[in-house]
């Protein structure tokens, strides 16, 4: 499997010169050019590794950066013509793991890739933690919801409520089967602790300005469409 490389520069040439690099060297590039969704593309695509300029049309790259290490720790390249030590502080302190400074030789930008590449997948190959369906994203590392630029954080059984829910999205899932996946055995539960915790997830998703995202099908179960 090709390492995928994600590009996000809003200079179309220069986007597409660094992409045919990358090609050259065995990378599937990913070229990002809608700048309002950056978040969403890297969703998509799962990219390995992000080549993010600094200055993009409506938020900057450190801004992008910061919204991607909410979801996953794939590392990140700053490309930048500012030349100042203090925008290089600033991408590493808004998480990215490396700087390198307009104009590049190929060959510089190509060693860092790798390494990069070499160092974070040596132990391990899980650049996304996250479970993602319109725009409402289940991080599943510190059991946090999240949509646009507001998030809540989920007990232990609503986070395994709501990944069920999202690993069946477009199917009814019924209240045993949920049941079943929070207690090894459902004799000893409560159906209304089931109906309590639904409660509280629809809540949750209303503070995140998600209302209906949950649907319940009476007598059957629930579904995310």
């Amino acid at each position: 499997m090709k390492m995928k490389i994600m590009i996000v520069e809003d200079d179309p040439t220069i986007r597409g010169l660094i992409g045919e690099t990358v090609g050259k060297w065995g990378y599937e590039s990913v070229l990002c050019d809608e700048f309002n969704r950056i978040q969403d593309m890297f969703l998509q695509t799962e990219p390995h590794l992000v080549l993010m300029d600094i200055n993009l049309p409506i938020f900057d790259g450190y801004y992008w950066c910061s919204r991607i290490r909410e979801l996953s720790n794939v590392p990140i390249i700053f490309l930048s013509s500012r030349d100042s030590p203090m925008d290089m502080v600033m991408s590493m302190n808004m998480g990215g793991d490396d700087y390198i400074q307009k104009p590049f030789y190929d060959e510089v930008l190509i060693a860092k890739i790798k390494a990069l590449l070499r160092r974070t997948y040596s132990y391990a190959e899980t650049p996304v933690n996250i479970i993602e369906h319109e725009g409402v994203l289940l991080n599943l590392g510190d059991r946090k919801l999240i949509s646009g630029d507001r998030s809540v954080e989920l007990t232990k059984n609503e986070f395994v409520i709501v990944r069920l829910l999202l690993q069946n999205k477009g199917h009814i899932v019924s209240r045993d089967k949920i049941m079943r996946c929070l207690w090894e055995d459902e004799s000893f539960v409560d159906d209304n602790t089931l109906t309590v915790n639904m409660t509280r997830i629809r809540k949750k998703l209303d503070e995140v300005g998600r209302y209906g995202f949950i649907t319940t099908i009476k007598g059957e179960g629930y579904i995310i469409k």
